[in-house]
């Protein structure tokens, strides 16, 4: 039986009636939580807009734990040589990405007078400050030891950041599943300081041109391309709605919490993930 909220009630009495009694909380809140979900907003202003803001930044922290999630299997998956497993969760994350992305939409037409009702209710707090979107960054091989630096405060959340950190990335299990089929990967970039931001390697990109230039050869590699590439394209998009999303808002101000705002926002927007996957493409 469906244990959604939306479900509608069956009549009182006959076989179809749901069972509308139960000894403590239900079974659909002690699966969901909701009931802690909805009780997590404590506005720290009076204006109105500012409970959209928070429940939308909530919301986008859900999302980023679910895509860890899947990026986090794909790897496992990768590792083991089980690219439909890898392939099925990449593909997953991206529906997800989509959903993470429309997350936007509440507060992108913010006004500047608008987001100033509220904004000193957020104090020093930023985004940049979510641990759980730097390990979304550290999956895909942006990595940086000093973005530890803000969480030295909260033992358990420091540690996983730090395990992340050290961790293969999830296109370093690529190019690793990459080198075990015979492709010719570069020991350097094979044995590279994984708490380092990935960088670049024009033989990569060899070996991202020789695949998809014979397709046929490698067919699975190819699909995993694509899927990768699917991830990349909306990660772009999403860093890209944030940069828009915050421009409107504050213009080039600088952001909470100290950072440099749409300047930093930029920065970002023009990094490419798995870079050599889009720089093969002219080459094929």
């Amino acid at each position: 039986m469906s244990t959604s909220p939306t479900t509608p009630a069956g009549p009182e009495t006959g076989s179809d009636t749901p069972n509308l009694d139960f000894a403590g909380t239900t079974p659909y809140e002690d699966y969901v939580r909701a009931d802690v979900l909805t009780h997590l907003q404590h506005p720290r202003s009076d204006d109105p807009g500012e409970m959209v803001f928070l429940v939308t930044t909530q919301v986008m922290e859900l999302w980023f734990t679910v895509i860890v999630h899947e990026w986090e299997t794909a790897g496992r998956a990768l590792r083991e040589d089980r690219i439909p497993d890898a392939m099925a969760a990449l593909r997953r994350s991206a529906h997800e990405l989509e959903a993470l992305n429309a997350s936007w939409n509440p507060i992108a037409r913010l006004t500047p007078g608008q987001f100033n009702r509220y904004r000193s209710a957020l104090g020093e707090g930023s985004g940049f400050q979510s641990a759980m979107y730097r390990r979304m960054e550290f999956l895909l091989g942006d990595k940086s030891a000093s973005m530890l630096v803000p969480h030295r405060g909260a033992p358990r959340v420091h540690a996983e950041l730090e395990k992340a950190l050290a961790e293969p990335s999830l296109y370093d299990e690529v190019l690793r599943l990459l080198a075990r089929r015979g492709l010719p990967v570069p020991a350097e970039v094979l044995e590279r300081d994984l708490t380092q931001r990935y960088e670049p390697s024009q033989r990569i990109e060899e070996v991202w041109a020789e695949l998809y230039a014979a397709p046929e050869d490698h067919r699975d590699l190819v699909d995993l391309g694509e899927a990768l590439t699917d991830v990349a394209e909306l990660v772009w998009r999403w860093r890209n709605d944030h940069l828009v999303a915050t421009r409107r808002a504050m213009g080039s101000k600088t952001g909470t919490g100290g950072s440099a705002g749409v300047a930093w926002l930029e920065k970002r927007a023009g990094r490419n993930v798995f870079p050599e996957l889009w720089t093969a493409r002219s080459h094929v």
